[in-house]
């Protein structure tokens, strides 16, 4: 096999590239060498072996009674040398030799083969990069300048910016660095990874290594706040009720958030359970101290007051404010910290009074309450379970309440005995159900009025008699009142 072939064969095995690009490369290194050589490369024609052995050069040029251009014309007398059966007009390709080529020529291809590896090598390294972005890379302290560390990755080279370390952290020669990708940059030697170790992202991306409920679902992080180097807060929730968020994220004896840790040089963490009421994300927040309670103030402007002992005081507030600008953070909430003694300087109860009227004062005051006798008005109510009832004939309220009363959806299709229950706490906790008495009402008395002046005749004689009589007074038949069926 050639020296070319050989070439192609260690770029292609060896270095990773592709064919192709090897080809393409090799391709534009003849043109720019036979353009340096001819002024033009627009007639140069490069042909390779099938097997890759070697590569030829050639003009195509236009055969012509009468050169004009050299470069691109030949004469019909000089290309019947060539080929025989050539005509006027027609085009001839002719070998060129690239030794022919002056030097500067070969220069200028040399400088075209690296630029064309090297940008082949770019793509390559791109391509294999691009989708680990978001991903944990370990690498190895390399050398800093101007406060960046850089890493030797093996292929590509990171760099940490200073924005990016965290403060507790110093590295000597050799040190084993873990970071996370946020970013992939060109260079001129390849490419180059931008790092961090200060991103949120990076904790959420150790304790998802660490914890399995994490990784197969049943935990997931809502959100991640950090001062890096200082502390951080995680809430977390759980998609199963016998699953305890906080409890898998700590581990065993607390191993699995000390691994974190540990892996953050001691940096604080704080584990708390994430929920859907303001007042009680916002106790969880302010973790590790203990809030008494937690006033909203304004909802619209996501305001709150949460109250605390004064020894505890100090633990919410944390160090330069620390730990509540964090949880305000977490929460999107402002929160204002105040002692117990503090509070009762405000007045909390206009705030409590205004707030009561803002939750039950949506409506007119004076309107009567909205009657909603189908279950798909309720709030809350799964809206599948909704049309599943609506199919069965029972998306009318007080005909569901009869029928699970006596258990008669026991064995709906369709529909679990969870669903049915939710849907049955829903119901009782938002309608109101009114028993009827079994008594019929008294009559009115324009009612009685009229019944009392009703008169009744013998059908016999016409004589006049009343209801208790079964024998007319005058002629003496006999007779019966029958009731009206209803």
């Amino acid at each position: 096999m050639s020296e070319m072939a050989d070439a192609i064969r260690e770029l292609t095995q060896e270095k990773g590239f592709s064919l192709d690009s090897v080809k393409q490369t090799i391709e534009n290194t003849l043109r720019a060498a036979y353009k340096r050589t001819f002024g033009t490369a627009d007639n140069c024609i490069v042909t390779f072996a099938d097997d890759m052995s070697d590569v030829t050069i050639a003009s195509r040029k236009t055969i012509v009674d009468g050169v004009y251009d050299p470069v691109t014309e030949i004469e019909l007398e000089d290309a019947l040398k060539l080929s025989p059966e050539c005509e006027l007009g027609d085009e001839i390709d002719i070998v060129v030799d690239p030794k022919s080529f002056d030097r500067s020529a070969v220069s200028v291809g040399k400088q075209e083969t690296h630029k064309g590896l090297n940008e082949s090598f770019k793509d390559k390294l791109y391509n294999e990069y691009k989708d680990k972005v978001g991903e944990i890379i370990i690498g190895y302290f390399q050398r800093e300048y101007n406060g960046n560390i850089y890493v030797d990755l093996g292929k590509v080279e990171g760099v940490l910016p200073k924005k990016y370390q965290s403060p507790r952290e110093v590295y000597q020669k050799n040190d084993r660095i873990k970071a996370f990708i946020v970013d992939l940059k060109r260079i001129s030697s390849g490419l180059q990874l931008v790092l961090s170790r200060s991103d949120p992202k990076f904790v959420q991306s150790i304790l998802e290594l660490e914890v399995p409920e994490i990784q197969d679902k049943t935990v997931e992080i809502k959100k991640i706040v950090r001062d890096a180097g200082y502390r951080t807060k995680i809430a977390v929730a759980t998609t199963k009720e016998d699953v305890d968020p906080v409890g898998s994220c700590v581990g065993p004896k607390g191993m699995r958030i000390q691994n974190v840790i540990r892996e953050l040089e001691g940096e604080k963490i704080d584990v708390l359970r994430y929920s859907d009421d303001p007042v009680v994300f916002i106790k969880n927040a302010l973790s590790p101290a203990e809030v008494n309670k937690v006033v909203i103030l304004d909802d619209e402007k996501k305001t709150a007051l949460a109250i605390v002992n004064d020894e505890q005081f100090s633990v919410a507030i944390g160090k330069n404010g620390q730990n509540v600008r964090l949880a305000n953070r977490l929460c999107d909430w402002s929160i204002d910290v105040k002692t117990e003694e503090q509070a009762a300087e405000m007045n909390l109860t206009e705030i409590t009074t205004r707030r009561a009227q803002e939750l039950f004062s949506n409506t007119d005051s004076s309107a009567e309450p909205e009657e909603i006798s189908v279950i798909a008005d309720l709030q809350g109510v799964n809206q599948e379970v909704v049309a599943k009832l609506r199919e069965a004939g029972y998306e009318d309220i007080e005909k569901f309440a009869v029928a699970y009363e006596n258990g008669e959806l026991d064995n709906l299709e369709g529909l679990t005995a969870e669903e049915l229950a939710e849907v049955n706490k829903i119901v009782h906790n938002s309608v109101e159900f009114v028993e009827e008495e079994d008594s019929e009402p008294a009559p009115s008395e324009n009612e009685n009025t009229s019944e009392e002046e009703e008169e009744y005749f013998c059908p016999e004689c016409g004589a006049k008699i009343t209801l208790d009589m079964t024998r007319c007074p005058s002629c003496g038949v006999e007779f019966e009142f029958e009731e009206d069926e209803e």
